[in-house]
């Protein structure tokens, strides 16, 4: 089997500024990167998380971190560049990893960030959480 390095997206939303609400947010928005795309953390080399510049209450990074066997893995948060009448409350992430070529990458968005890529958003039937949209490329 041959192995391609990818790049996966996603993006969440939150309801506020607090540890709890990020925490809840990003867990759902790692839980379905894993399960969808079937990857693993040894699989990663990199992932850069951005937040909009009103979230400030725990680092996104330091959550994932915690989960098992991402300490490994490199990591880097930013503030997202403000533009007007953008997103707001909304967490990015932009993974590189090593996945078989023959496998579609499934970039995940949910909750409100849904919004942000309507062209890859399909149908929600098939999800298990009523938060995601799964996406080809």
């Amino acid at each position: 089997m041959e192995w391609q390095m990818r790049a996966i997206r996603g993006a969440t939303t939150v309801a506020e500024n607090s540890v709890e609400a990020i925490r809840d947010s990003v867990t759902e928005l790692l839980d379905e990167l894993e399960q969808r795309n079937k990857l693993q953390p040894d699989d990663m080399i990199s992932v850069t998380f951005s937040v909009t510049k009103d979230l400030d209450a725990i680092f996104p990074a330091a959550i994932a971190r915690s989960r098992p066997l991402w300490d490994s893995v490199a990591m880097l948060d930013v503030q997202q560049m403000h533009v007007e009448g953008s997103l707001p409350r909304c967490i990015r992430f932009l993974i590189h990893a090593y996945l078989p070529s023959s496998t579609a990458v499934h970039h995940i968005y949910l909750r409100q960030a849904a919004k942000l890529r309507p062209d890859w958003s399909l149908p929600q039937t098939l999800h298990t959480s009523p938060h995601v949209v799964e996406t080809k490329v």
